[in-house]
């Protein structure tokens, strides 16, 4: 009886004076906060994977989180290239609104000297201040000079490369050449944890294996705190480095033996949440960055039934697999409303029950009740097509209205003025080939006027990406 006595004695003298309460309320707000896991691949086309159509590359698992959960089919990216998309997703802002849009150059490089402002707020930003332990294993993209690498941006914990995987190039060794008879020696890319490079050049064969472990000890080491992992896969962007565990085995070559590990590392992930009893208060996010890089032939991947590809705005260089999952909260089926990189963070915000500033512009739509069933229709039911800092394009329900013709494979550019923009039926044709302006005159006036409203509410700011 002493021994209960004295031990509530001291129970309570530590709630007094604030020592155990503060811990047993991260426990309980860590029980009921989702967590959050954001996969994000790079230059995977619409139709790179099984359950969106393609009859060779195998990827179980991907398809079983779309059979699952949902599969989008008409989601979009905030930008066609690396930089900007990635910008766009993890601010739910156009680019055009941080500066992360160049017009000399597309992408950021390993010599540029701007990043993603640290006036921006990431996702990781916005959970971590609502008690989130968060992490990013893979591809950067964002800035690689000290001031702007994921640690500060919010990221507790960084594991990945800083840029894409086919810089750093070593001048003696031609660019074709390189890409496609890849070594590593050829690409001095640094591997960094944290802020500190581990290896130079980093291993490109072993990557996706590497990232998928280090996200798997992510997952258990956070497995009592509320987490967000953002996983951006350096692959399938060229160079294609193949894992010897999965080199030759894909009936599509090696750009489908990386993808089928890709799809490896999405079972793995799944896996690690299942043993930690962690999968249904998990969300799970599958995305790609932008479309396909076509130029490279087979080294590059599939649009599917889309018409363009990585660089340009037709919809094979911004329409994207995306898939949603998380049992008991992820109402499964095909959907095909519009949706968004750019409405990521403001789903999660809604999710984690965390308010958005009130001191910027949002791009992005709360897409919670088409996740959970409770409403069909999303709140986007507009999209709006930048090359750069141009608005080329804009998306309005089921019409598409053009003013600008691109090359299908975008590099070297090709962007030209209209001599009259094109609108399309997206529902009646996804392959943008027939232009029914003519017979439309009213909803060409009327998509006009919705980009010349939208334009009032861009404030001009300085390109990150063109520094001198």
């Amino acid at each position: 009886m002493k021994r209960v006595l004295m031990i509530r004695s001291i129970v309570l003298f530590a709630l007094a004076i604030g020592i155990a309460q503060p811990s047993f309320a991260q426990r309980k707000d860590g029980a009921t906060r989702p967590n959050f896991i954001l996969i994000f691949t790079d230059d995977q086309g619409y139709g790179d994977l099984g359950t969106y159509g393609n009859p060779t590359i195998k990827t179980p698992n991907i398809d079983r989180l779309a059979l699952e959960g949902q599969k989008w089919t008409n989601f979009y990216v905030a930008a066609n290239v690396c930089t900007p998309s990635r910008a766009g997703l993890l601010t739910g802002r156009l680019p055009i609104r941080s500066g992360m849009q160049g017009e000399k150059k597309r992408v950021l490089f390993p010599d540029s000297k701007g990043g993603l402002p640290l006036s921006e707020i990431t996702i990781a930003k916005l959970l971590k201040q609502n008690g989130y332990h968060t992490g990013i294993v893979g591809k950067w993209h964002l800035g690689s000079r000290p001031e702007f690498l994921p640690t500060k941006h919010g990221f507790d914990y960084y594991y990945g490369i800083p840029y894409s995987n086919d810089m750093d190039r070593v001048d003696s060794i031609p660019y074709v050449e390189a890409i496609t008879q890849p070594k590593n020696e050829y690409f001095q890319v640094p591997l960094l944890q944290n802020e500190v490079v581990i290896e130079k050049p980093a291993i490109q064969n072993t990557l996706t294996e590497r990232y998928t472990k280090e996200a798997v000890e992510f997952i258990t080491k956070n497995k009592e705190n509320p987490f967000f992992l953002y996983l951006a896969h350096s692959m399938p962007h060229v160079p294609l480095f193949a894992n010897d565990k999965f080199k030759g085995k894909s009936a599509r070559g090696i750009y489908g033996d990386v993808i089928e590990e890709i799809d490896w590392s999405v079972g793995e992930i799944v896996a690690a949440l299942k043993k930690q009893g962690l999968d249904k208060n998990t969300y799970v996010v599958f995305v790609s960055d932008n479309g396909p890089w076509k130029i490279f032939k087979d080294l590059g991947g599939s649009s599917g039934p889309l018409y363009g590809a990585k660089g340009n705005s037709y919809e094979g260089g911004v329409r994207v697999p995306a898939v949603f999952w998380g049992p008991e909260r992820v109402k499964p089926g095909q959907i095909t409303e519009i949706g968004s990189t750019l409405d990521v963070l403001t789903t999660f915000a809604s999710l984690a029950h965390t308010e958005l500033p009130k001191d910027r512009v949002y791009d992005g739509y709360d897409l919670t009740g088409v996740l959970t069933g409770t409403q069909q229709k999303s709140p986007r039911d507009e999209m709006f097509y930048y090359h750069a800092s141009q608005l080329v394009a804009v998306r309005k329900g089921p019409y598409k209205l053009s003013f600008y013709s691109n090359s299908e494979f975008a590099y070297p550019d090709q962007l030209s003025r209209l001599e009259r923009p094109k609108l399309y039926n997206l529902n009646e044709d996804i392959g943008e080939a027939n232009d029914i302006a003519e017979k439309h005159p009213e909803l060409v006036k009327e998509l006009s006027g919705l980009i010349e409203e939208h334009r009032k509410s861009v404030v001009p700011v300085v390109s990150q990406l063109d520094i001198p």
